[in-house]
């Protein structure tokens, strides 16, 4: 009865435009500290470190929503997958376009001679490209455009994007010798493939009866 009751909730017309304004809302409030000068004594190094925050965050959910949909028997919760997804996106734009502006003043021969120098940098913008990719496949058009099958090889790319986030943020840190967050991070997105990975050597059978 509970199970019913959350899938009613999910099914409600307001609950994906409660979703997207709830992730909306670390943007307004990033905007809001940005224009009041609330971010510190380092505005941009600020700006830009809560901005691959959030994206971490977002991809966390993405990645989330599979297991407890499968685990809970909440397929209501699938129509979400792709704001999310969308999301990750923004932020991770957001994020790298944060570093164009505050590191290189929007100078793109610079930003495109400084990619390579710094392997962070480099790791970060090879995720945003992959990500790029899948956001602008994401939408049913193009799912019939390149095929179901074409379609699923192209977004499990997410699991390189996840690698590549990890070793971005790892060396991010590493300059300040501090690993805690990284290695949180890092132990999430660990059970989150680990489950995944655990789902595709199951039998068949207990495949199919675990979404009960």
């Amino acid at each position: 009865m509970q199970r019913a009751a959350v899938q009613r909730v999910l099914l409600h017309p307001l609950a994906k435009p409660l979703v997207f304004v709830v992730w909306l809302l670390p943007f307004a409030w990033l905007f809001y500290a940005a224009a009041a000068d609330a971010l510190g004594a380092n505005p941009a190094e600020a700006l830009i470190r809560s901005l691959g925050d959030w994206t971490l965050r977002a991809l966390v959910l993405v990645l989330l929503v599979t297991p407890l949909r499968v685990q809970l028997g909440l397929p209501a919760l699938a129509r979400f997958r792709r704001m999310l997804g969308v999301y990750v996106f923004f932020y991770a734009t957001l994020h790298w376009l944060a570093y164009v502006a505050f590191d290189m003043g929007f100078v793109w021969a610079d930003v495109v001679a400084d990619i390579p120098k710094r392997p962070f940098i480099l790791v970060g913008t090879a995720a945003w490209l992959l990500l790029l990719a899948l956001a602008a496949t994401s939408f049913n058009r193009a799912i019939r455009a390149l095929g179901a099958a074409r379609w699923q090889a192209l977004h499990r790319s997410v699991y390189a994007i996840v690698g590549l986030a990890l070793l971005h943020f790892f060396w991010m840190r590493a300059g300040k010798h501090n690993f805690t967050e990284v290695g949180v991070y890092a132990a999430i997105f660990a059970v989150l493939l680990g489950w995944r990975l655990w789902r595709r050597l199951m039998p068949q059978g207990s495949r199919v009866s675990s979404r009960i």
